[in-house]
């Protein structure tokens, strides 16, 4: 019986949320070679590749993607057992800045689940709009910000992942008139992308209401006061959305970044980043 080795694994999930082999190496401690040789190992072990040619990057084929989700998994139990029975105790307070979507549907389990497992660690967590979350006057307040990043090829905020952005409410009450829109305020990523899709293709659209928080949002869709573009894993679990229509344009991706206050290495910090990703994606 064949044991798949969780460093291959490891080596693998770090490769694609960093976007590249030497980036990986750099963030696991190993020089690039290293890294290939984690990589065909696992390719060995199951016997097929994962990785596959596209320009000059390589990205993963429909072995490796099915391999993905399992790996981090994997991963994610093989941390667990390590943590429950570890004589580590990590401690401290860490000030969480995160978009108020993600604050309202996928963050809340994740953080219990944080918590228990790292109980001396005192939480603080703050939701506003990327863009407000990423202004020099107010990166100070947080020890780590979760946020969106509308440009994917940018370097300053490195992207770990990305989602599809969806049109979200009933869509039956998108006809060829006027499409009207619910949104967060200005600056919100998602108003830009929405109102930039409609404009593209020609269609007119008028806000017929603001908010900046989620249920505020949710709750003028279940009325039926308009339709809202939110990444898909941040849509509540009661509203139906799609990512295009034969009237609505399809909207693209947006990019999610874990950025670091310093880069000095607090350990509290770094395991609630490493927590984060390893379960967002």
């Amino acid at each position: 019986m064949k044991n798949i080795p969780t460093d291959s694994l490891r080596t693998l999930v770090t490769v694609i949320e960093v976007g590249g082999f030497a980036k990986a190496g750099e963030l696991l401690g190993l020089s690039q070679p290293a890294v290939s040789l984690q990589i065909k190992r696992l390719e060995e072990i199951l016997d097929t590749k994962l990785f596959k040619k596209q320009g000059q990057r390589q990205v993963l084929n429909h072995h490796g993607e099915l391999l993905l989700p399992l790996a981090k998994q994997i991963l994610h139990t093989n941390d667990t057992i390590l943590q429950q029975f570890s004589s580590e105790v990590i401690t401290g307070k860490i000030r969480l800045g995160i978009p108020s979507e993600f604050a309202a549907t996928i963050l809340p389990a994740i953080i219990g689940d944080f918590v228990s497992l790292y109980p001396d660690v005192s939480l603080e967590v703050k939701s506003e709009l990327s863009k407000q979350l990423l202004q020099p006057s107010n990166r100070e307040q947080f020890d780590l910000i979760l946020t969106l990043i509308e440009q994917l090829d940018q370097n300053d905020h490195p992207v770990f992942m990305q989602d599809e952005l969806v049109w979200v409410g009933d869509l039956n009450l998108v006809q060829n008139a006027v499409v009207t829109l619910v949104a967060a305020p200005q600056g919100c990523i998602y108003r830009r992308r929405a109102i930039k899709a409609l404009e593209e293709a020609g269609l007119k659209w008028r806000i017929v209401y603001t908010n900046a928080d989620l249920a505020g949002l949710t709750a003028a869709l279940k009325e039926g006061l308009g339709i809202t573009v939110l990444a898909k894993q941040t849509v509540p679990s009661e509203i139906s959305y799609q990512k295009s229509t034969a009237i609505l344009p399809a909207l693209g991706t947006v990019g999610i970044s874990l950025i670091k206050k310093h880069q000095d290495t607090n350990p509290a910090v770094d395991k609630l980043a490493e927590f984060i990703a390893l379960r967002l994606k």
